[in-house]
């Protein structure tokens, strides 16, 4: 399957000629298509992989038992194998009565800022997660450390078992990224149940164009952690499954430097201007009103 759309890319011209998987790869990934009904049995706590045989889930509970099988796949990331089964049931969307639009404005400062009050922090200023990623960085190090020393010896033409402890750095440190990760994915995931189960008449998003964002050298890395492409995907996908209307404003509004009082346009607003002062007397942070003229634009498009 992964092979076919490869070369359905490749001929197309989107991509170049498909490359094969390398034993020294170590996030690589299996697919199974469903041959015959014994094919991805699932039990509460094991399945059933094609070729391969009955596996114990160290997390259960999470695959329902009763739906209809479509495919699966095995996959290694940092020293770890997962299963992902496609499965096909009916979804209940939310019937809770709809309340009032709301306006996301998405930044660095705070992840998300609703026009409706309730703010997101950035999950990447807390202590846990500096924590760790100040753990990556000396790993890292330790990595470097060991590959010039092997530079050397190979050099010197000495042998030694060094490149069992390199690989096991190596997954040393792909643990760690594997953490922020799982961190920074649940993070968003709360994020968007907490906008969907208040089942709002619609939700107001920016286009944000991410890849012209991520030049800036001063912003990038904070961008990166955030997030924001795989957060905005994430809360499409639940508002369609949950008949929530997804408005989308251009790139060009200028939801930061609108007044949201007496619609006058702050064409000096800087970056590091926190608070929003406008001549008629307006004075409020400049990310609640950001929020709050996404959630009163006329000019949208509804994805």
């Amino acid at each position: 399957m992964n092979g076919e759309k490869a070369f359905k890319k490749f001929f197309k011209g989107e991509t170049s000629f498909p490359k094969f998987k390398k034993k020294k790869n170590k996030d690589v990934k299996a697919y199974f298509p469903k041959n015959n009904k014994t094919d991805w049995t699932i039990e509460r706590h094991r399945v059933k992989i094609p070729t391969i045989g009955w596996m114990r889930l160290k997390e259960y509970g999470y695959i329902p038992t009763n739906s209809i099988v479509k495919s699966g796949t095995v996959s290694q990331k940092a020293d770890r194998y997962y299963v992902s089964i496609l499965v096909e049931e009916d979804i209940k969307p939310n019937d809770k009565p709809y309340s009032c639009g709301i306006g996301i404005d998405l930044g660095i400062k705070d992840t998300a800022i609703c026009s409706n009050g309730i703010k997101f922090k950035n999950i990447n200023k807390t202590s846990k997660v500096k924590k760790i990623e100040r753990k990556l960085k000396r790993e890292q190090r330790k990595l470097s450390r060991k590959y010039e020393s092997l530079k050397i010896r190979n050099k010197n033409n000495k042998e030694g078992a060094t490149r069992q402890n390199i690989q096991k750095q190596v997954v040393k440190v792909q643990k760690i990224h594997q953490r922020l990760y799982n961190i920074r994915n649940d993070y968003n995931n709360k994020i968007v149940s907490e906008l969907v189960k208040n089942k709002p008449v619609f939700i107001t998003i920016e286009d944000l164009a991410i890849s012209n964002m991520i030049k800036n050298k001063h912003l990038s890395k904070a961008i990166q952690k955030q997030k924001l492409y795989d957060l905005r995907n994430k809360l499409i996908s639940k508002s369609h499954q949950n008949n929530i209307e997804i408005r989308q404003v251009s790139r060009w509004y200028p939801s930061s430097k609108l007044c949201n009082k007496c619609g006058g346009i702050k064409k000096d607003l800087k970056l590091s201007d926190r608070v929003y002062n406008c001549k008629c007397g307006y004075s409020f942070d400049r990310d609640v009103n950001a929020s709050y003229n996404l959630r009163d634009a006329k000019e949208y498009k509804i994805i």
